[in-house]
């Protein structure tokens, strides 16, 4: 286990939406608001680490005709709960988020993670990945928000930043805005990725 190693695959290498692309339907789909990108992040981090730990405690029992079935039955239960708490706690985010929480369940990131790597390390090293990855998917969902909602409504967490001037970029808060923002940001991820690569082609 490598934290310092883990967390930058999490946010730079491997970031499960820019580099693995996984999770991107969500990613685009709620990132219209920062309490939204906020909410969806922290639930899924939630929801990795939880799984990610039962996964690595079970792997050696798990057959294996059986574990994608029995980590899906894993992550159900999490988010399950996840689901009803922020219905319980946190009510406007759990409107707002709506469908895309129980879809947790079948989240390219979460199957993607225990399948790759929960099921194949020790319990402390899957719960650092579910939480660096976590984290990775995050930061990117509130930096899409922070564009997305400061262009498209001229606010940030509701607060009008914009001045009274400005005319909103409405494109920003629909679909396409979603696709071109991640469209963006993965090209300036892959841009940077390539970037050591070409210097030392050249030199």
């Amino acid at each position: 286990m490598n934290i310092k190693k883990q967390l930058k695959e999490g946010l730079i290498t491997q970031n499960p939406v820019l580099v693995q692309l996984l999770g991107m339907c969500s990613a685009m789909a709620i990132s219209t608001s920062i309490s939204n990108g906020l909410g969806m992040g922290v639930s899924v981090t939630i929801i990795l680490t939880l799984s990610n730990i039962i996964i690595a405690l079970l792997r050696k029992i798990i057959p294996n005709e059986v574990r994608i079935a029995c980590y899906i039955v894993v992550i159900a239960g999490f988010v399950t709960i996840v689901d009803l708490m922020l219905q319980a706690f946190l009510p406007d985010i759990a409107a707002s988020l709506g469908v895309f929480i129980p879809l947790i369940v079948v989240n390219c990131i979460i199957l993607g993670r225990a399948e790759a790597f929960a099921s194949k390390n020790t319990v402390a090293a899957a719960a650092v990945d579910g939480i660096c990855q976590g984290i990775g998917y995050t930061v990117v969902l509130l930096i899409m928000c922070t564009v997305r909602e400061l262009l498209g409504n001229g606010t940030l967490m509701g607060y009008q930043i914009m001045p009274e001037s400005y005319t909103p970029a409405l494109m920003m808060v629909l679909p396409v805005g979603g696709f071109i923002c991640l469209g963006v940001l993965i090209a300036v991820m892959q841009w940077a990725l390539n970037r050591p690569k070409k210097e030392k082609e050249g030199k």
